[in-house]
């Protein structure tokens, strides 16, 4: 059944996930409008978010199920096990690519011509660990995109603050994807994957994620300053310090226990942290 089919595919990806980019890219709108965005705006901005992350992790699933078949810790997701047929994943993939594309061009020509160099971006990630160790940093960038999209969505025109804004992203998501890839650093060694847990150890990785971290805080810091945020921002942006802290306190090279702790709760409470506390300045202060 196509529902069913649908569903495993959503579970698959976690779609539960696009919480993670979609706060920032309206976080950037917020910025844009100095205000509400425009209903339709706020649709086409959505829609193009879901698609675009939609069909990245599809493709991510496909072109990595060899590998995933391999390692203990993914066998058992849908491609590698046979819940779900490879043809199923690669239509689901084009639909969502098409929906970002057609979303792309509703908002305006100048993110239609730019969705297509966008999708390659982000395809591009799922290929990045067979090559470079700075995958992370492919994948940050790759979100990273979604602010500077949605600030182009209202604006139409380049600015400081989306790029201050997707710097911040890039730093923030390449410093959870190190600990999560902390997982798999013995894997990646046997299979000749390259992650920065696998060629600098544990506790390199690390130190490198709580650099990226700080750097995010740095620039969330700039970002208040550029676009004169008022006591909520700051407020935000000092609670999410606290949590990256706390983040780092709970994962340690010799005890990787709690990385989805890390991973998948806090990191989701940060970014609906920021977009409550951005919002509260730009629409209620």
């Amino acid at each position: 059944m196509f529902g069913d089919k649908l569903k495993i595919t959503l579970q698959m990806i976690k779609f539960e996930h696009t919480v993670f980019a979609l706060p920032f890219a309206l976080i950037a709108a917020l910025l844009a409008a100095s205000g509400l965005p425009r209903p339709g705006q706020v649709l086409w901005i959505v829609t193009a978010m879901v698609g675009a992350r939609s069909a990245a992790m599809t493709f991510n699933r496909i072109v990595d199920v060899d590998f995933d078949r391999e390692n203990p810790r993914t066998r058992s997701r849908a491609l590698p096990a046979g819940t779900l047929t490879r043809g199923f994943a690669i239509g689901f993939t084009v639909l969502m690519s098409a929906l970002f594309v057609f979303s792309a061009a509703m908002l305006n020509p100048l993110c239609f011509y730019l969705s297509f160099p966008v999708l390659a971006i982000l395809f591009l990630y799922s290929y990045s660990k067979r090559f470079t160790a700075l995958s992370h940093l492919v994948l940050g960038f790759a979100i990273g995109l979604a602010p500077l999209g949605a600030w182009l969505a209202i604006r139409g025109e380049f600015d400081l603050p989306p790029v201050l804004l997707g710097a911040a992203v890039m730093c923030w998501i390449a410093g959870f994807d190190i600990i999560y890839a902390c997982q798999d650093a013995d894997f990646d060694r046997r299979a000749r994957l390259f992650s920065l847990p696998s060629s600098w150890g544990l506790a390199g990785a690390l130190r490198m994620s709580a650099v990226l971290h700080l750097a995010t805080v740095a620039l969330l810091l700039a970002l208040a300053e550029v676009s004169r945020a008022g006591a909520a921002a700051y407020a935000g942006i000092a609670v999410t310090a606290c949590i990256l802290w706390w983040e780092h306190h709970i994962v340690r090279p010799d005890d990787l226990g709690r990385v989805d702790v890390a991973f998948f709760n806090m990191n989701g409470y940060v970014s609906l942290l920021l977009l409550a506390a951005f919002a509260t300045d730009i629409l209620v202060v």
